[in-house]
């Protein structure tokens, strides 16, 4: 290993709380090398955690840990480190404490530079360190993130499960991570809930609570449900099963008789569940290649095929996914209508992954779309996908997160230990416009108890930069800010957030298209991508008042026009936190009638 390297390595272990262990293995380890890329890894007395290497562009190597000549769980792939390390996963042997294993390693040369830094532990480093993550904003602890799982409110307290691969920040190795909240903001990672076993890895799916015991697993029961996603020479399968907890959610058992729900259609997965009181039966939506189908149950174990829709309606530029059927509240009125929710990728309006969807009917069995014509989308940045809601909510809240990032380019982002977070939480409703009902998501009450710090701005003049810096007295790059103008006649209102470095979001209202627009192509790093630069263009209410507020946290920006009848989510990563706003206008002036700033934490 040259000297270069090395520093590398001890550099970076000590950043994240580690020791680089020169030449030889380290202590309780002993590596044997066999032929074709084969070793065992001798394992004497195991501490809580083997810490893995990881490079990120690296091969898949296959692990699997033995005990007793048995293998004791299934293969792990992992991108062990070959010329440098990028950080490191634990892999956890607290099942094994004290005991001698072995850990069986497929694909990964003799000379390889994880041979000389793995090593046990009974701690891994989990501190909040990259420069990218957000503060106020769900992220995983460590490893790759991508759909929000299984979300439901119990007991003052929030569930949230999550696509989750531990073994690295690229896709793979499919499980459900687990976070919890008491107020949707802050949140504690309590480890991986659900692993992968003979029926496949664990993808995308739902929970609720069983307060009338139809399952049979007791009174209020989580019953989750989730697709077992199985790969084999002959083609990938994917089927439904079934896990249940009795302790509000913080293990689960998996049911016997899974799976529950089989087909022969090759894309069946992501099944989201809720009751249909009406009819007093369950209700599960799974996304089926380009359709949502619906099936009806009243012990979630037993289940009927009832419908399907999506032939000629909405965008089929790819796949649907991650669906969720919901009734919500018209504002102003005493009408209620129910929404489906259908994730596509790609097909999105600006490339790639979106959320769309639809406003009718459900009799309990079939979803009917009143408006057939016209394609909606719930949130018009590059960055929202995968988005559904918390089952039982408190106070009847329909409450929604969604994976911020894009399929285009979610594994190059230039973020190393942990990749993705989720949006703020949006409260979901209807509001009527031009004879349409349209879908309002608003930034959830909670967000306003992370307030810490608020600062106005009196006087404004136009072609200033105001200091966000000096306002907040310090800038970490997290921090709200709410915006109310009345237009005197310009063409457009423009409002830039940029920093020191050159680097800035140009946003504006286009009065005369009544559009509000984003342009991120100069926000900082954007070259892992040529997907990543991009212009996003979402409608606007018209008027003289335009009313806006934008989520900034470090590498983010979620903007809310009009109280969230319009959204639009961009992720950005500035070299350093954008300091300044810069006031503009185009043939015509306009009034700042408000601008507050809220540091957030």
């Amino acid at each position: 290993m040259n000297t270069r390297k090395h520093l590398y390595t001890a550099l970076l272990g000590a950043a994240l709380g580690l020791t680089a262990l020169g030449a030889q293995a380290a202590d309780g380890l002993t590596v044997s090398h066999l032929a074709n890329q084969q070793n065992i890894v001798a394992v004497s007395g195991a501490q809580k955690y083997l810490l893995l290497p990881v490079q990120d562009d690296a091969p898949e190597a296959k692990l699997c840990i033995v005990e007793a000549n048995m293998p004791a769980t299934t293969t792990m792939n992992v991108r062990l480190a070959r010329e440098r390390v990028d950080y490191y996963v634990p892999l956890d042997l607290s099942a094994f404490m004290g005991r001698d294993i072995k850990v069986d390693v497929q694909g990964i040369p003799e000379g390889s530079l994880c041979w000389k830094e793995m090593r046990l532990s009974d701690t891994f480093d989990m501190a909040n360190r990259e420069k990218f993550r957000p503060v106020y904003h769900h992220t995983p602890a460590y490893g790759w993130m991508n759909d929000p799982n299984g979300m439901f409110y119990k007991d003052g307290t929030y569930h949230l499960y999550f696509q989750h691969n531990p073994y690295g920040s690229t896709w793979g190795n499919m499980t459900w991570g687990h976070s919890t909240s008491t107020d949707l903001v802050h949140w504690n990672y309590e480890g991986d809930a659900i692993l992968p076993d003979a029926w496949g890895t664990v993808f995308s799916g739902s929970a609720v609570v069983d307060r009338d015991n139809t399952a049979g697993f007791g009174r209020d029961a989580i019953v989750g449900f989730y697709t077992s996603a199985k790969s084999s020479p002959w083609g990938d399968v994917q089927m439904q099963s079934l896990v249940y907890s009795t302790d509000g959610g913080k293990t689960f058992t998996k049911y016997a008789g899974n799976p529950i729900l089989t087909s022969t259609e090759r894309d069946f997965r992501d099944p989201k569940v809720f009751w249909y009181a009406p009819g007093k039966h369950w209700v599960m939506t799974l996304a089926v290649g380009q359709e949502m189908q619906f099936f009806s149950s009243t012990n979630l174990k037993d289940w009927r095929y009832e419908s399907s829709f999506g032939l000629k309606h909405g965008s089929h530029g790819g796949v649907w996914e991650c669906p969720d059927l919901i009734e919500l509240p018209v504002e102003g009125t005493n009408e209620k209508r129910w929404v489906l929710i259908c994730n596509i990728n790609p097909g999105g309006p600006f490339g790639g992954s979106a959320t769309q969807y639809f406003v009718g009917t459900f009799d309990g069995r079939k979803f009917t779309n009143e408006f057939p014509t016209k394609t909606k989308w719930m949130d018009y940045g590059k960055d929202h996908y995968a988005t559904v809601t918390f089952s039982n909510a408190p106070d009847g809240r329909c409450i929604a997160l969604g994976w911020m990032s894009n399929w285009q380019y979610a594994a190059q982002v230039p973020t190393k230990q942990y990749r993705s977070a989720n949006t703020i939480a949006r409260d979901l409703s209807l509001f009527r416009k031009d004879g349409d009902l349209l879908l309002k998501s608003a930034p959830s009450k909670e967000i306003e108890a992370a307030r810490e710090e608020k600062k106005s701005v009196p006087q404004f003049r136009v072609g200033d930069a105001y200091s966000i810096d000096n306002l907040l007295d310090g800038n970490d790059g997290a921090y709200e800010i709410e915006l109310e103008i009345r237009n005197n006649g310009a063409e457009k209102l423009a409002f830039t957030l940029q920093n020191g470095k050159g680097e800035s979001v140009v946003m504006y209202y286009d009065a005369a298209t009544r559009q509000f627009v984003m342009d991120r192509s100069n926000s900082g790093e954007t070259s892992f991508s040529r997907d990543f630069p991009a212009m996003t263009v979402s409608p606007a209410t018209g008027g003289d008042d335009f009313r806006l507020r934008l989520f900034v946290d470090r590498s983010s920006i979620e903007a809310f026009v009009d109280g969230g009848k319009y959204v639009m989510t961009n992720i950005v990563f500035p070299s350093e936190p954008y300091n300044s706003m810069k006031f503009e206008s185009v043939r015509g002036s306009f009034t700042v009638k408000k601008m507050e700033i809220y540091k957030l934490k």
